[in-house]
């Protein structure tokens, strides 16, 4: 579903155009929703068929564990590979259901607010046409299209990872106990290798952990989580990114650290998507009476105009946030010559003098 623009205007075409837009995407939904219920429901059967047969391919093997003295080691090795076969083709088909099962939740969950916003719509248009509402639901709407892309992104990323690793773990694990009575030299290389794959969970996990809300930036503050996330992007991205902080270092309150760091997390990441920028400088000015922070790259640069009007989600959000909270946001960008995006807000400082 993608955001399209929602008439301000002190009128009730105005209203009845927002309102049309609405329907229009919860109507978009709901088809997307009977689809992915499709999908889901065949998954179900095919993970049935596949239960099934790995069911009797084990019973199958046990069998031949209980003769694996009187057997040929091809008719062993055979059935031991048709079990890892059967267990494989069941792992990749329950994660491709749980997936298509994250999917459907994340629908629902934007159909019940797209419904929760229309029943406002309905039961407040006659007040909200005079009043500029429109304005004032497309920020609402942008903000909770924001949060479901969120967690959308989330619930793929651990989908992708972790849990994707912790499917393999099982097989992994299966696979190894089963080879101990065949050739304990491959059991133990499959050991090996799941060893080597839970310290990469454990490091997805812990940079996941990170990404969704650093417990550093409660307990030590803005700058060391601004650096810590730092070192992480240089590790994960091969790119050059030089951090300065400048002026009088400390504490702010906690929404004015949130919506920095996550300033941050946004303009390097778009920086590292989009930009083709081999280094990136980051510059945070703790000043008395306003925080400023600087993100410059010597990417491709871009049209400022052309990104006012079809800028993405998460930089019209810290937009629409540094206007509310009474800052500034500036974008400054050449085709051929890099960017630089400017972030001031007004600084509330945690010190014991302030």
């Amino acid at each position: 579903m993608t955001m399209q623009e929602i008439p301000d205007e002190k009128s009730g075409g105005a209203w009845e155009s927002l309102s049309a837009g609405l329907q229009e995407r919860l109507e978009q939904a709901q088809r997307e929703l009977r689809e992915i219920d499709r999908m889901v429901d065949q998954s179900k059967g095919e993970v049935e068929k596949l239960a099934q047969r790995n069911a009797t391919i084990t019973t199958h093997l046990n069998t031949v564990q209980g003769q694996i003295g009187s057997l040929p080691i091809s008719d062993v090795q055979t059935a031991y590979d048709a079990a890892m076969d059967a267990q494989q083709r069941l792992v990749v088909m329950r994660s491709q259901l749980e997936k298509l099962q994250s999917e459907r939740n994340h629908i629902e969950r934007a159909i019940g607010l797209l419904k929760e916003i229309q029943a406002n719509l309905d039961g407040g248009s006659g007040q909200a046409a005079g009043n500029g509402a429109g304005g004032k639901f497309a920020t609402a709407e942008m903000l909770i299209q924001s949060q479901e892309a969120e967690r959308q992104r989330l619930s793929r990323q651990m989908h992708d990872g972790p849990a994707q690793m912790l499917s393999n773990f099982i097989l992994q694990t299966e696979i190894a106990m089963r080879l101990f009575d065949v050739d304990q030299a491959r059991a133990r290389e499959e050991l090996s290798n799941l060893k080597a794959a839970a310290s990469t969970a454990f490091g997805q996990v812990r940079d996941f952990i990170f990404e969704l809300r650093p417990m550093m930036l409660d307990d030590l503050g803005l700058v060391p989580t601004v650096k810590k996330y730092a070192e992480q992007f240089r590790e994960k991205t091969g790119m050059e990114l030089s951090v300065q902080v400048s002026g009088n270092e400390r504490r702010l309150e906690s929404y004015l650290e949130v919506m920095m760091f996550r300033t941050v997390q946004e303009l390097l990441n778009n920086s590292s998507l989009h930009s083709q920028a081999s280094q990136i400088k980051v510059h945070l000015d703790m000043g008395a009476e306003q925080v400023r922070l600087e993100v410059e790259d010597n990417g491709k640069g871009f049209d400022t105009e052309k990104a006012e009007r079809t800028g993405g989600l998460g930089i019209t959000l810290i937009r629409e946030r540094a206007d509310m909270l009474g800052g500034s946001f500036k974008v400054d960008s050449v085709i051929g010559e890099g960017a630089r995006i400017t972030l001031i807000l007004p600084a509330v400082d945690l010190s014991p003098e302030a």
